[in-house]
């Protein structure tokens, strides 16, 4: 449609319509004739009776020139007939160095009273991807890249490759802030890398803590936030995500290592769910959004490059099986479950190794030695599994000398797993340990060999590297 184009004097061309219902977080505006309909995720202007500004973006283009809208902060006292105006152009957030240490919304407006905003450039947040090109001779010949944590059992078994991503899964207390902190502050600290946290759905306590969090721990210089907290709308918990992958995709394209948090995904599944009944769409039989897969795709293929995404997912009812969660998964390079019974038994990280998966634990990816002692570890605590039960029944006494070796092994190996994390120094009163990938391993191997088989496994709790 031409409309969307510049006038004559260069400026998008706007168009005025007037509003002709509200239903919740969705809103119609009529037009007077179909060249004045604006585009898809165009910005509608309103205001509301108590003069409030609100932002409208276009989801759906009905017969009769009318654009059914989802409202992007509170649709309260907005009136029939009220004015609405077509900007012509997509939502825009400021994007620049400005924006580190700070906290924004969906539409780039600061949270954080700090007072406004004021950059050079600013970045639509959605963007057509079939018209970004890939150089797939160099995506092809391109050795995978290995960003090192820091975080023992995440090197082991989940390492994290550039471009790659990893889904954190967890319930309540289980941990996810206090891991998702201290990658932030490892690969920030580490690595000239920067960070953007996308709080998706969240509890605005959980915000508040986490930036308080990084302040202390002295990385919030190095971090970007925007937030659509639980007590929004629909509309902006939706495309907060949106607004958290075009700072990662600014970083990025400035030559930076980005690392991408979003917590929690499944809010994002959620929140279009809602959206999608209100538009009228018929739900699939599960109740999701018939949109889903292409939802969830779109937000997904735009997290690529030097971009390393970790995402919180959270697990309705703990059924795995979720469509809303299936969807997600499919797109994740690695899978960490944060385990409840861990956690209660003070392995910090929580990380359950059986019940996690990373297709990035390859020969090709990790190196021979790597993948040898991380299949040899699955191995003892899959056996390890086993020889429990049967403890807890007959006791440690009754199993053969082999058995008895590999349980010590396993229990020792499940206690060097665990760390003390800089994040929580203020907590544990132990001081923060960063391991590199080459001393986790020598110190696996020394596990794994038997040579110490003579001390007890307390020595390996919340430790570093194992010494000699």
């Amino acid at each position: 449609m031409s409309h969307s184009e510049t006038g004559t004097d260069g400026q998008p061309r706007q168009t005025i319509g007037k509003v002709v219902a509200v239903q919740g977080p969705v809103v119609d505006v009529k037009f007077n004739a179909i060249e004045d309909m604006p585009d898809m995720h165009d910005m509608v202007m309103t205001k509301t009776f108590d003069g409030r500004e609100l932002t409208l973006l276009v989801a759906e283009h009905l017969e009769g020139n009318l654009a059914r809208c989802v409202a992007l902060s509170a649709t309260l006292n907005l009136q029939r007939n009220a004015t609405a105006t077509a900007t012509g152009q997509s939502l825009r957030i400021p994007v620049g160095d400005e924006l580190f240490g700070r906290i924004i919304n969906v539409m780039g407006q600061p949270l954080d009273g700090k007072g406004p905003i004021r950059t050079e450039k600013t970045a639509a947040i959605h963007r057509d991807l079939s018209k970004v090109e890939m150089n797939m001779t160099k995506l092809a010949g391109g050795r995978p890249e290995i960003v090192e944590t820091g975080i023992k059992v995440v090197d082991l078994l989940f390492p994290v490759v550039r471009g790659s991503k990893t889904g954190v899964i967890g319930g309540a207390g289980c941990g996810k802030t206090v891991l998702i902190s201290e990658l932030i502050h490892n690969i920030v600290e580490e690595h000239d890398g920067a960070c953007v946290f996308c709080g998706i759905g969240e509890r605005i306590r959980e915000g508040n803590e986490l930036y308080h969090e990084f302040r202390e721990a002295g990385i919030l210089d190095k971090v970007m936030m925007a937030f659509g907290q639980m007590d929004e709308p629909p509309g902006a918990r939706f495309n907060v995500v949106q607004t958290g992958i075009t700072l990662a995709e600014y970083l990025q394209n400035s030559g930076r290592e980005v690392l991408l948090f979003m917590d929690n995904v499944f809010r994002f599944v959620q929140a279009g769910a809602e959206i999608s009944t209100l538009l009228g769409r018929t739900p699939s039989e599960t109740g999701y959004q018939p949109t889903l897969g292409s939802e969830v795709g779109d937000v997904h293929e735009r997290i690529k490059g030097s971009i390393s995404a970790f995402e919180a997912v959270y697990v309705p009812a703990d059924d795995l099986t979720d469509p809303a969660v299936v969807a997600i998964f499919s797109y994740l390079d690695a899978v960490m479950v944060l385990s409840r019974e861990r956690t209660q038994l003070g392995l910090y990280p929580g990380i359950d190794p059986l019940a996690s998966s990373c297709s990035n634990l390859d020969s090709g990816v990790v190196g021979q030695r790597h993948f040898d002692l991380s299949q040899e570890v699955l191995r003892i605590f899959t056996k390890y599994d086993e020889l429990r039960r049967i403890v807890a029944v007959i006791g440690i006494d009754e199993l053969s000398k082999a058995d008895r070796t590999l349980y010590e092994r396993a229990r020792k190996l499940q206690y060097f797993l665990t760390q003390p994390m800089f994040v929580a120094e203020a907590f544990t009163g132990r001081k923060g340990q960063f391991v590199r990938i080459g001393e986790t391993l020598d110190s696996v191997e020394m596990i794994v060999d038997g040579r110490v088989d003579d001390r007890g496994e307390d020595e390996f709790y919340m430790i570093g590297k194992v010494e000699l």
